[in-house]
């Protein structure tokens, strides 16, 4: 596993993790906490079942799932300065995991530019 698949993979258990903390305990809804937690887990989920099994495509689902709680994260820190810190947590760790998912894949395309001769 490359450190930025280690990463990606860190920042997947992060994400999940901070859901829980999020709408479960830090800034519960009023009514059926864990019911939202759940609910925000759901996209995550797979990814982190991919993790648990060390699958090479965890990174990729991952960062499909990053993207909706990086949206969510600038939403509600945009509208909600009472959760603004968690919010811009969940954005900053969607960024990392889309970041460390991609590394390989865009360090490989630029050594690839990189070695071809100029013709």
């Amino acid at each position: 596993m490359t450190p930025a698949a280690r990463i990606a993979a860190v920042a997947i258990v992060a994400v999940l993790a901070l859901q829980w903390a999020w709408h479960a305990w830090l800034a519960p809804p009023q009514a059926q906490a864990w019911a939202m937690a759940l609910f925000f887990s759901l996209p995550i989920l797979p990814a982190f079942v991919l993790v648990l099994l060390r699958h090479r495509r965890a990174g990729f689902w991952g960062s499909l799932a990053a993207l909706l709680y990086f949206s969510h994260g600038v939403m509600v820190a945009w509208s909600d300065p009472a959760a603004a810190g968690l919010a811009l947590a969940q954005a900053l760790l969607s960024a990392v995991l889309v970041v460390a998912a991609s590394w390989d894949g865009v360090r490989a395309r630029f050594a690839k530019r990189r070695a071809a001769p100029d013709v």
